[in-house]
């Protein structure tokens, strides 16, 4: 360690977090990562990654360096979960001015489950209060220094078919207009990084440009849509899917829809709940044969996240949690209480997928939905450590402290 001291920050948390620590490099050696062929090397310094090289082209240097020996674990960014509605008793739709503190403990909580961003997710509710809500996640920095970043809002609604609208309430559903989403953006079209919409519902083919100009990233779902009702939404823009094969027709050879539209699309990233209850495992399986880079891993984990399994309320309704899915009384699928990295243990566990495609589906895909920079140098040291046990199956995480190894 070298003793001169300099001021770092973690970039990928929240704005604020700047102390003063001694300058440091860390060589992270026999590191497996995903997307790279062969062991790697990964040079750390003042909190972001430095390089990241073969070792079969690199040697540590010991004298000016802390080493740690990876062994062949693997390596990534923490997680970013773009579908989460709540977490810790507190649904984002509900989110007001008092539940600041509450907001960062959620930031927090993520943050120790691994997920180093995530969006907020609004489910389909009053104008007014999406409005609410949007103005409290217009400035996070209110909700602390520390913890998982929010990156923005994803809007899952109020534009939804009605017929596959699952849990939404159908009295807040709005005709999908330019006028209409004028009024459910307000001034807050900013904040909002993702909408969900079905696209079917748009007369006039000029919703979805008009929200990529806004910089919104408009995803279908909770949708009827044809294939080629599809397709031509996402020659108009469109670049995503709310949870793959949840609340949309099923593929059928001679119907293919809005998923089959997705799965012959290069362009277009698939959001999947791995969780073993929105879609079985042959049809995961399935969706990862057909679409490999195309997938991205979500958790659409609902307000119990992180507490035990109960009934709980649901805006006006009740959810029953069971095993980590929640489910309306009648039976209606309404989420999930499972953290998103859970989903890649599953997708191992299950042999579905690999684990470096498994770990890259929440760390590196999310972020590539949305534009963002993957595992890479320049990029902060905000790095998971997985271990896979062969004779089990199982694969464990853990965060990796580089400024205390």
């Amino acid at each position: 360690m070298v003793d001169s001291c300099y001021y770092v920050g973690r970039a990928d948390r929240l704005p604020g977090g700047w102390k003063k620590v001694k300058e440091y490099q860390i060589d992270l050696i026999n590191a497996l990562l995903p997307g790279y062929e062969s062991k790697q090397m990964l040079r750390i310094r003042r909190g972001a990654i430095a390089s990241i090289a073969p070792m079969s082209t690199n040697k540590s240097d010991t004298a000016a360096t802390q080493v740690l020996y990876l062994a062949g674990d693997w390596l990534s960014l923490g997680g970013v979960d773009l579908q989460i509605n709540g977490a810790l008793g507190l649904a984002f739709t509900d989110v007001d001015s008092e539940h600041i503190t509450k907001v960062g403990e959620i930031c927090q909580f993520l943050w120790h489950q691994g997920v180093d961003a995530f969006l907020p997710t609004l489910v389909t509710t009053a104008v007014e209060k999406i409005q609410r809500s949007l103005s409290i996640f217009s400035d996070c920095a209110s909700f602390g220094q520390q913890g998982a970043q929010i990156l923005g809002v994803h809007l899952e609604g109020p534009f939804l078919n009605p017929t596959k609208r699952g849990a939404h309430p159908a009295e807040y559903l709005l005709p999908l207009t330019i006028e209409n989403v004028k009024r459910v953006l307000g001034d807050y079209a900013g904040v909002v990084k993702v909408m969900t919409l079905a696209p079917e519902l748009d007369a006039t083919g000029k919703v979805i440009p008009y929200l990529r100009d806004l910089g919104i990233t408009v995803s279908l779902g909770h949708s009827q849509a044809t294939a080629a009702e599809a397709e031509n939404a996402f020659a108009r823009g469109a670049s995503m899917v709310t949870h793959a094969f949840n609340a949309m027709p099923s593929l059928h050879h001679r119907q293919p829809g809005l998923l089959g539209a997705a799965l012959v699309n290069d362009r277009v990233q698939c959001g999947l709940i791995a969780d073993g209850q929105h879609v079985c495992r042959t049809m995961m399986d399935l969706l990862a044969r057909c679409h490999p880079q195309g997938i991205f891993l979500v958790s659409d984990a609902l307000a119990p996240l992180g507490l035990p399994d109960g009934m709980y309320p649901w805006d006006k309704r009740q959810i029953r949690v069971e095993n980590g899915t929640a489910r309306l009384p009648d039976g209606t699928l309404a989420g999930t209480t499972l953290p998103l990295l859970a989903g890649v243990q599953n997708l191992v566990k299950w042999g579905i997928r690999g684990v470096p495609e498994a770990i890259a589906w929440a760390t590196e895909a999310p972020r590539r939905a949305i534009g963002l920079l993957g595992l890479a140098p320049a990029r902060p040291a905000s790095l998971l450590r997985w271990h896979f046990d062969e004779s089990t199956r199982n694969l464990t995480w853990q965060r990796l402290d580089t400024e205390n190894c």
